[in-house]
């Protein structure tokens, strides 16, 4: 690459560009990823259910928060759709997705259009993300941009990088640092831009940045500036719905995730949990019954774990509360009222009603239907 023609996002982002008579800035983790894990820790902080990314071109930014458990809807809208086609693959549920499934649902979609139009679908968000976006604006597209989404969208949170211009004095150009940039805001620029969208549409603003400078250039600032919007009054449900608009989008992709508020994947992992718990309890009566030479169901004999398990949790009291397993002819019982005051099983099933009824017809029961059945021997013994 000639020298005279630097392509900066090696130099910000890549750290691989060597350009003499200045010192190399390599950032660790590069720039890019700082600025995701900016996004990813504000999504921790805040719990939004609906995150959209505005410009999100490859959908890394996507990729990585699709994992956070809190939102049950992403949304990707760029103006590249090939770019999107090409990627979208990369929001695909795994086989671990369907082994371990999420707690709450999650659709994934991605828009081909214009940030700068307005589509219905893009309202009621709780966190925007505007990440290295609006330096591609010219003045006319910028001045539309706090409309559509300070205005029309009026999500809970957004977050918005761009360069800091006051940072490329250290940088071995002259030029902006990509170029497709039509500008590059100093600190004071962008602050004041910010302020002023956040006293027009009832926002606060507090400013940050990531890509910290070398020792001895602190008073550059931020390689990256970051502005944190929030809402002053939250939009109430009247309000959202009251806004109407088309469809001006186009969906390139969508998915959903398998979670457990599907009744199949509850079921299945209901039962997974329930069969585990019986086995590691039919497995310590088993060890019982050949530590003191006794036969299955010899009523000198109750039940013991296969390990002593100290009481230190409620939950560990609670199950000390319950009914014991018991043995009868060759067949061992345990009561559901043990089985649900395992936690995990509390919690996805809420009732003994309820785990009954995900075990109809997989789980062998007793007569009541109080406790489940099984051989006290098997063939996965031997």
């Amino acid at each position: 690459m000639a020298e005279n023609n630097i392509e900066c996002n090696s130099v910000v982002d890549g750290n691989v560009e060597e350009v003499p008579d200045k010192k190399i800035i390599k950032f660790n983790p590069p720039l890019y990823r700082q600025r995701y894990q900016f996004v990813k820790n504000l999504v921790e902080q805040h719990q939004p259910k609906k995150v959209a990314d505005l410009g999100c071109g490859d959908v890394c930014l996507l990729a990585i928060l699709k994992y956070q458990k809190c939102i049950e809807e992403l949304v990707g809208v760029d103006i590249n759709e090939g770019r999107l086609k090409w990627n979208g693959s990369r929001l695909s549920p795994c086989v671990g997705d369907h082994l371990d499934p999420r707690e709450l649902d999650l659709v994934i979609t991605l828009y081909h259009g214009s940030v700068l139009e307005k589509d219905c679908r893009l309202l009621g968000f709780d966190l925007v993300a505007c990440i290295e976006l609006i330096e591609h604006f010219d003045s006319e597209d910028l001045a539309k941009f706090p409309e559509v989404v300070f205005g029309y969208m009026s999500p809970a949170l957004i977050v918005i990088s761009t360069p800091n211009s006051d940072f490329n004095s250290l940088f071995p150009f002259e030029v902006f640092r990509d170029s497709d940039h039509k500008f590059e805001w100093s600190r004071t620029q962008f602050q004041t831009w910010a302020l002023d969208l956040a006293n027009r549409y009832n926002y606060s603003v507090e400013f940050t940045g990531v890509g910290e400078p070398p020792a001895g250039s602190e008073d550059v600032g931020y390689c990256t500036q970051i502005g944190v919007f929030q809402k002053k009054a939250k939009a109430t449900e009247s309000a959202i719905s009251g806004h109407h608009g088309e469809h001006v989008y186009e969906v390139v992709y969508t998915t959903s995730y398998p979670s457990l508020q599907q009744i199949n994947y509850r079921k299945r992992v209901v039962i997974y949990l329930v069969y585990r718990e019986v086995n590691r309890m039919r497995r310590g009566y088993q060890a019982s019954l050949r530590q003191h030479e006794l036969e299955p169901g010899d009523p000198t004999r109750k039940f013991s774990s296969d390990l002593p398990v100290p009481i230190v949790t409620e939950a560990d009291k609670a199950m000390e509360l319950t009914p014991e397993p018991f043995c009868i002819g060759d067949k061992f019982y345990i009561p559901l009222e043990r089985i649900i005051a395992y936690p995990r099983l509390g919690h996805l099933c809420g009732n003994i009603e309820k785990l009954r009824e995900l075990l109809a017809d997989v789980v062998e029961l007793n007569c009541d239907g109080s406790a489940v059945k099984v051989d006290v021997h098997d063939c996965g013994d031997y």
